[in-house]
């Protein structure tokens, strides 16, 4: 955190918040008492934002074990939200006692041992074959299929994939020894950044939804907008990974891909369950998973790229 490419990219970013707040305080003023939702959920966000990223730049002063616990606990925050949407039966308690108590911090355990051979395993398969087991014993067999699978969606989703990101400190790359923690931030600004950027074009430009029924303010118009304008981003932040230009382009392009396509999927589960935000946990985003759906689609993809690219 100390390093001169960190505390740049930090300033960089207090700066674009300052900016952003200086805007907001103007609309508000020039707004008077007349009430403005949109201007009331632009300041919210802002707010909303200042927060989020003091909390990151706490956990990065604090290391490894400081993003670590940090997403432990957005991992905890996210699946509490996910599973709070399940039809879960009286019979499902003990597995979901494990799932929040053994699961999430054994795979986070295993990230800070950094076993990579369990922990890229332990949920898909270990907890995906023996969480059945837990929830046949107990003899509830009505909607057993359904319950199973959303659990099971549950930890992949919130723990697993999630996890995948504090997972990218473990990872040791010629030149970049310690700094790994600027993968981090590289993944969470450009999939964060493309999610803004998408929805300022849409909302310039948008005309064609993309998928109406999922997700009404999507539009192809958004996602080009968006998505070049965060691979441009992307390509511009070269100089905090061990990557070229072209191929930090490469990456933003791939995570901010699979950061929006992950949004329709998570927006789909709201859809299904008659909801609009997976909760009100962050002002002005809706709860931990309104604010994480992208990235929970990138993070895996991305960790993997890294590790096999680099």
């Amino acid at each position: 955190m100390t390093d001169d490419p960190t505390l740049t990219l930090f300033a960089g970013i207090g700066a674009v918040l300052v900016v952003a707040s200086l805007i907001g305080a103007v609309l508000a003023w020039r707004a008077g008492d007349t009430p403005n939702p949109a201007i009331e959920n632009l300041n919210a966000r802002i707010k909303a934002w200042w927060v989020m990223v003091a909390a990151i730049g706490l956990a990065f002063l604090a290391g490894k074990a400081g993003v670590i616990l940090l997403f432990a606990f957005a991992s905890f925050a996210a699946l509490r939200e996910f599973l709070t949407l399940t039809d879960t039966r009286r019979t499902d308690h003990l597995a979901l006692s494990l799932s929040f108590f053994v699961v999430l911090p054994v795979q986070y355990y295993l990230i800070w041992i950094e076993w990579y051979g369990l922990y890229s395993i332990f949920v898909p398969v270990w907890v995906f074959l023996l969480l059945p087991i837990v929830v046949a014993v107990r003899g509830d067999t009505r909607d057993f299929m359904e319950r199973v699978a959303e659990i099971q969606w549950g930890l992949m989703i919130c723990v697993f994939c999630l996890s995948h990101v504090p997972a990218l400190l473990t990872l040791e790359i010629a030149g970049f020894d310690g700094r790994e923690l600027l993968l981090i931030a590289f993944l969470v600004i450009v999939v964060q950044i493309s999610d803004v950027l998408q929805y300022v074009w849409g909302k310039l430009l948008g005309r064609r939804k993309v998928a109406p029924s999922l997700s009404p303010s999507k539009t192809w118009e958004g996602l080009v907008g968006g998505v070049a304008s965060a691979v441009a981003i992307g390509a511009g932040l070269w100089w905090i990974t061990p990557f070229s230009p072209l191929e930090a382009a490469f990456m933003a392009l791939v995570i901010t891909l699979m950061g929006f396509f992950g949004g329709l999927v998570m927006s789909a589960i709201k859809r299904d369950r008659g909801v609009k935000d997976w909760g009100r946990m962050i002002e002005g985003h809706g709860g931990m998973l309104d604010r994480l759906d992208s990235v929970v689609f990138a993070a895996p993809i991305f960790f993997h790229l890294v590790r096999y690219g680099s």
